[in-house]
């Protein structure tokens, strides 16, 4: 049975490349949009208090197949095939291609070439732009905004360690469905992270369980090393070195290092055994 969480099939609408896979109404060709906020949610429903199942950041590219007339466009991300609603005002045709990405883990586009001027937008860490041209400061888009040079790098730029990444999130607040420093989940942190370091990742744990890595043998987890992956039902963390290991989770309402041992005793005593340990 097709994932609903990647498949863009509704009873009333379905992708056109979904035809003669799916049951649809209807089936049309999706449009290219692309997301013009800093962070945009990406919900289970068209509603703002629906639940957010995870965000699309500033310059992703999104094929909308449908509109609800209120607000908001149903469609699939093209980073990792999630579907979902999304907000309309949140996006827009798209303009020029991408030519830089925030590498910083937060950065704030200003209006003109001053620190000093209030910010047009907060960008979170993978955030993609258009840089129309740079100076000794800013890199400047085609709209104008000016960002910190040092914040940007290109589309191809790599992180040498995607662990380094995660914990540069410590003190994040927990978000479910969240994928930047203003809010993030334990999947999230791993997707943003791995991604960082230029490896795929799917959004969710199952999905992380299913598709990345391999899986170790009792002896292997023994030895943990930095980068293994460590799976519950539902959570997934990052081991940082023989003995702690980083995650995004609910107990703490943030990602943070912990002790390893103590972490898999107290998800244990929560109800949760360790379904696999992977290394990438």
């Amino acid at each position: 049975m097709d994932d609903p969480r990647l498949t863009p099939a509704r009873p009333e609408v379905a992708a056109k490349y979904l035809e003669g896979r799916v049951k649809a109404a209807r089936f049309v060709e999706g449009e290219a949009y692309e997301v013009i906020d800093g962070i945009a949610p990406v919900r289970r429903a068209p509603a703002a208090d629906a639940e957010q199942m995870t965000q699309a950041l500033r310059g992703e590219r999104v094929a909308v197949y449908d509109r609800n007339g209120e607000g908001w466009a149903w469609g699939q991300l093209d980073s990792d095939g999630y579907v979902g609603w999304l907000p309309e005002s949140a996006l827009a045709r798209p303009a020029k291609a991408p030519t830089h990405k925030v590498t910083a883990l937060t950065t704030l586009a200003f209006p003109g070439p001053s620190i000093k001027l209030p910010p047009v937008a907060s960008l979170p860490l993978g955030s993609r732009l258009s840089i129309a041209h740079e100076d000794e400061t800013f890199a400047v888009t085609a709209e104008g905004h000016h960002l910190p040079r040092q914040h940007l790098g290109p589309l191809d730029a790599r992180e040498p360690d995607f662990v380094g990444v995660a914990e540069r999130f410590v003190g994040a607040p927990y978000l479910w469905g969240g994928k930047s420093a203003f809010g993030i989940d334990c999947s999230g942190l791993v997707q943003v992270s791995l991604t960082s370091a230029g490896t795929g990742c799917p959004r969710d744990s199952d999905m992380q369980y299913a598709g990345l890595g391999r899986e170790l043998s009792a002896d292997e987890s023994r030895n943990l090393k930095r980068g293994d992956l460590i799976f519950w039902k539902g959570h997934v963390a990052i081991v940082r070195d023989a003995g702690t290991l980083v995650h995004a989770n609910a107990h703490h309402m943030a990602t943070v290092i912990e002790d390893t041992r103590n972490a898999i005793a107290r998800i244990k005593a929560a109800g949760s055994e360790i379904i696999a340990i992977k290394r990438l």
